[in-house]
């Protein structure tokens, strides 16, 4: 069975935890991937070679890779260069995503031009294209992207987004392209995932909604504060 015959219809789970976070950690990640797996999920999407590694030899799913790193004065950080793919692929990453916005990458390369160099060092890797918007996503599937992700809607300066998934963004490109299309951002319910799916989405990538319990135990703290005033809380 091919990659994408294996996540089609699934739930990616986003395996993530920068340095400074609770469960900062390769061996940490690998649990969490673990996790997810007994779970039912189809796919995992990691950062960085120690975490793709750890990742790959703890479970058996599909790994969508990416590297995560900032170089001053360009915007685009999710493996943003040849080098970060390289050490992605090299990792045993399955799919390879990367910033596929409008926005300069480092070297001062297009999307175009970084899609042409990945290609002429890495030709049969499967590349999914992080994109922002509509026009970003269709540009992408005419560059030969095979996977397109929803993942950085919201995140760039073309446009601001509430605190909920794009779901105009995810119908729009499942009719517009006709590549696979990757539902990512702001995912927060099982009822959120289902509905995308049947807007057209390919696949889900939940993370921080499972990966994060800083983030989930902060959205029932900040709810319970929030509320406190409306009704009597007692406490017992």
């Amino acid at each position: 069975m091919s990659v994408l015959d294996q996540i089609k219809g699934g739930l990616i789970v986003s395996c993530q935890a920068q340095e400074g976070d609770p469960l900062y950690g390769a061996h940490i990640m690998a649990r969490m991937a673990k996790a997810a797996e007994i779970g039912g999920a189809v796919g995992i999407r990691a950062n960085g070679a120690a975490d793709i590694q750890a990742i790959k030899q703890t479970v058996l799913l599909p790994l969508i890779g990416i590297e995560k790193r900032h170089y001053p004065g360009f915007a685009p950080y999710i493996t943003p260069t040849i080098e970060e793919v390289k050490r992605v692929i090299d990792a045993g990453a399955d799919i390879v995503a990367i910033d596929a916005t409008k926005r300069i990458k480092p070297g001062h390369l297009t999307t175009e031009a970084f899609v042409r160099q990945i290609r002429s060092h890495f030709p049969q890797a499967l590349l999914m294209a992080d994109v922002s918007t509509l026009e970003e996503g269709v540009q992408a599937a005419e560059l030969g992207f095979d996977l397109i992700a929803t993942t950085l809607a919201g995140y760039t300066t073309h446009e601001t987004q509430p605190d909920q998934p794009n779901f105009h963004l995810i119908a729009q490109l499942s009719r517009a392209v006709s590549v696979p299309v990757i539902a990512e951002g702001k995912i927060w319910t099982p009822e959120e995932a289902f509905k995308a799916l049947t807007l057209g989405a390919f696949a889900v990538v939940v993370g921080t909604a499972i990966t994060r319990p800083q983030e989930i135990t902060r959205r029932f703290t900040s709810y319970i504060q929030s509320h406190r005033g409306a009704v009597d809380v007692t406490g017992k």
